[in-house]
């Protein structure tokens, strides 16, 4: 078990080139469940690979992708830049400030820092989930 109790097999089993991209890129896109039309919905977005936990977030707001992940958690995640794959995941609503606070400190995050949004702001009102692979 890894830490914040996610299971890492579903990573760990991957293939090879598929964890490479997870570790170096950061556009995708994810296809998920409009929450009122339950039709699906496919836009490009950034995520963190943060301890090998896989994020997506952004700054504070509402935001379409996470409402359609609150109402559904099953997404295709879409890898497009070193590999082309699209991978069945689910989603998980962060809302442990501990867990926040870490991934908003790693250095992957520092775009979001530097958004004009305080650390608390972002801790408090972010978008964010984490992803395990399905």
């Amino acid at each position: 078990m890894g830490i914040w109790g996610c299971h890492m097999s579903s990573f760990d089993q991957l293939p090879t080139e598929v964890q490479a991209a997870l570790a170096a890129d950061m556009t995708i896109d994810i296809t998920t469940i409009g929450r009122r039309s339950g039709e699906p919905r496919r836009i490009e977005i950034w995520f963190l690979n943060v301890d090998g936990l896989i994020y997506i977030t952004g700054t504070p707001g509402p935001r379409d992708w996470f409402a359609n992940l609150a109402a559904h958690s099953s997404l295709i995640f879409h890898l497009k830049e070193s590999v082309v794959a699209d991978l069945p995941a689910t989603a998980t609503i962060v809302d442990q400030r501990d867990e926040r606070a870490r991934v908003f400190h790693a250095p992957s995050a520092a775009w979001y820092l530097n958004q004009g949004d305080s650390l608390d702001s972002l801790l408090a009102h972010a978008p964010m989930v984490r992803l395990a692979f399905d």
